[in-house]
């Protein structure tokens, strides 16, 4: 996904009347490549920089001098619909990165090549379940996880010190609760939480238990409504009320960073990409910025988070299926993987990577809560139910006012409303 807003995925167009492929292809040399196989990839804007893939592309290569690769850097902007022209084709690229949400529907149509037999070859105990489980599709991996990007707490260390709050020993959400309230007492806004941060109730709400929505057989329901999302959207509602964020909109109306920049604003919840925007704004914030993790309901336990990031696919119509897959296999492996976190400040794909980052304070932080992340249900439905989201107006309804039971009811139905006629 698109890690700086972490933006929900627009739905696709569903691709038809293409045939499924065997994952044991074979590559011919390309002529104009030197009698090389030649292969194709798109990777995505700011998913990796010039420096990170020029050194990439050069080890590649003198690694595997048969392969000769070609990256196209492509905008998130109209990816969808681009993706789905060229899986229609018989001129795909060969490798194409992917928002991890964006899978389900990518496969359903036929389109990708089922990579579910080099799981175990690629380390796939230890990937990240929000990045693995989306690249999913009935039973079969399609997508194999690149890199993911999660939210966690930006904070003024200034106006924490002034509080007197140690924000390393925030560990539970009551001490982040007491440790707002008591920031409210010198600064503008402990924190600054606008009502509709739907991605930041999910996590509240499977740190309960809860999810935004469950299968049963071939027909999935929202499940807002249930005891355990109640209470997930009851720590919300006491958390968002010690700030003065609006209630009828989301982090990005107003941009949360600039207010941020603005006002003497403790904390936002974010990804540790908006302290760069908080500086562009307000460049008197340097080194006054920190992070920690969302906190859990326990110690032990970090706050659950959507995990946002990227996969890896191989169209069936590629003709180039071994190449690829060297491609998919050196990138996603340990020391790219590595290398690529430091350079680009992502978590890696896998949970023993994580120590990769320890130098950076954001992905740090980041870190510690992907290994509890999820991902939106795993769906092609889905889509349907983030083109007109019930999920904002449910918060904004309860935050001004509204029943929670009655409120989380009506959207629960429009939910299952949509996502059954979205499948």
């Amino acid at each position: 996904m698109k890690l700086r807003l972490l933006a929900g995925v627009s739905a696709l167009v569903a691709v038809a009347g293409l045939s499924a492929c065997s994952s044991s292809g074979s590559d011919d040399g390309d002529p104009g490549s030197g009698g090389k196989t030649a292969i194709d990839v798109w990777l995505m804007r700011d998913s990796v920089s010039d420096a990170f893939q020029k050194e990439f592309e050069k080890g590649f290569e003198a690694a595997h001098p048969d392969i000769d690769v070609r990256v196209q850097v492509q905008e998130w902007d109209g990816i969808g619909e681009k993706v789905t022209a060229a899986l229609a084709s018989n001129d795909a690229p060969d490798v194409i990165e992917t928002g991890n949400t964006q899978v389900a529907q990518l496969a359903q149509s036929g389109g990708l090549l089922d990579l579910s037999d080099k799981v175990d070859e690629l380390g796939g105990k230890d990937w990240l379940k929000g990045l693995a489980e989306p690249g999913a599709w009935d039973g079969k991996q399609y997508g194999i996880p690149y890199y993911a990007a999660n939210r966690v707490v930006i904070y003024r260390k200034d106006l924490f010190a002034k509080a007197g709050v140690d924000a390393s020993a925030i560990k539970t959400r009551e001490q982040w609760i007491a440790a707002t309230r008591k920031l409210n007492k010198g600064a503008e806004q402990g924190i600054y939480l606008p009502g509709q941060n739907w991605y930041t109730l999910a996590g509240f709400v499977w740190d309960e238990g809860g999810d935004l929505a469950t299968k049963s057989g071939d027909t999935w329901k929202g499940t807002l409504d249930t005891p355990e999302a109640l209470r997930g959207m009851e720590f919300y509602q006491r958390l968002q009320a010690l700030g003065k964020g609006p209630k009828d909109s989301d982090e990005a109306q107003p941009p949360q960073a600039e207010v941020m920049a603005k006002g003497q604003v403790a904390q936002v919840v974010s990804t540790p990409g908006g302290a760069n925007v908080v500086l562009q704004n307000n460049p008197a914030l340097k080194g006054k910025l920190g992070f920690f993790p969302i906190p859990g309901k326990t110690a032990a336990t970090p706050g659950a988070v959507f995990i946002g990031g990227s996969d890896l696919v191989v169209p069936t119509v590629s003709q180039h299926h071994d190449a690829a897959y060297t491609f998919i296999k050196e990138l996603t492996g340990d020391a790219w993987q590595k290398k690529l976190a430091v350079a680009m400040s992502y978590v890696p794909n896998k949970t023993t990577l994580a120590s990769a980052v320890s130098g950076d304070p954001g992905a740090a932080a980041m870190a510690v809560g992907a290994p509890v992340g999820h991902a939106t249900p795993n769906t092609p439905g889905w889509a349907a139910v983030e083109a007109k989201n019930p999920i904002k107006d449910y918060m904004t309804a309860v935050l001004a006012g509204g029943d929670p039971a009655r409120e989380a009811k009506k959207a629960s139905e429009a939910i299952t409303s949509a996502m059954n006629s979205g499948s």
